[in-house]
């Protein structure tokens, strides 16, 4: 095992994103100096009377770490898949609906 230093000094930039719909807050823990990221708890909206879900929250998470240059090294694939088969879902249904 390797010996990495540890430099408490520096600290992470911590961007909340609250969905009011969960009562959930999602986040995204920058590294300054590296740019890299990780999202914590990312939620799918639902609204629980209706049973509908969307991809808003995702969406907000996903344009802050576009529009900041950040790298996810990878904590964006479960969410991003999610958001993907959702999509593909919700134009599923629409074009069935349309057909009908």
């Amino acid at each position: 095992m390797q010996n990495y230093p540890v430099n408490l000094t520096k600290k992470p930039q911590v961007e909340a994103f609250f969905d009011p719909k969960t009562n959930t807050i999602s986040y995204v823990v920058v590294d300054l100096d590296s740019k890299a990221c990780a999202v914590v708890d990312s939620v799918m909206d639902i609204d629980y009377a209706s049973g509908a879900i969307t991809h808003e929250s995702a969406d907000k998470i996903l344009e802050f770490i576009i529009s900041k240059g950040l790298n996810s090294n990878g904590s964006l694939k479960p969410m991003c898949t999610q958001i993907i088969f959702l999509r593909l879902h919700i134009y599923k249904i629409s074009l069935a609906e349309k057909s009908v």
